[in-house]
């Protein structure tokens, strides 16, 4: 039988997974709002690019960060940022109502969802 403490653990994880979830959902729907090159259409859009980019993250970019090591090595981590660039064109695919211009766009995109979500999560 599970103690208290322990369920009072697997709560807190839970409650603190959700709140950077929905951190990130306000970084994706600003990072929007704020470049020319990315139409999103409400924050609830947001909501359903932050579940793209967190199954994403989870399943595909580990293969793909294996898979490019030599490139990611060669340009001293540079290659990352491509990486996040097309895995954030595959959820603009897979999301409606989320629009990205071109690949630089995306870039752009993905380096201010990084900086916002960093800044937010550092007032948590």
């Amino acid at each position: 039988m599970p103690t208290k403490d322990f369920i009072l653990r697997i709560y807190l994880k839970y409650k603190i997974i959700m709140v950077k979830f929905l951190i990130l959902s306000v970084a994706v729907f600003i990072s929007a709002r704020l470049l020319d090159g990315v139409e999103i259409r409400s924050y609830w859009t947001s909501l359903g690019v932050a579940i793209g980019l967190s199954l994403v993250n989870i399943l595909l970019k580990p293969i793909l960060v294996v898979l490019s090591m030599p490139f990611i090595v060669l340009s001293l981590g540079l290659f990352m940022l491509v990486i996040n660039a097309a895995l954030i064109m595959l959820i603009d695919k897979l999301v409606d109502g989320l629009r990205i211009h071109s690949f630089t766009w995306a870039v752009i995109f993905s380096l201010l969802i990084s900086l916002i979500n960093t800044g937010l999560n550092a007032l948590l």
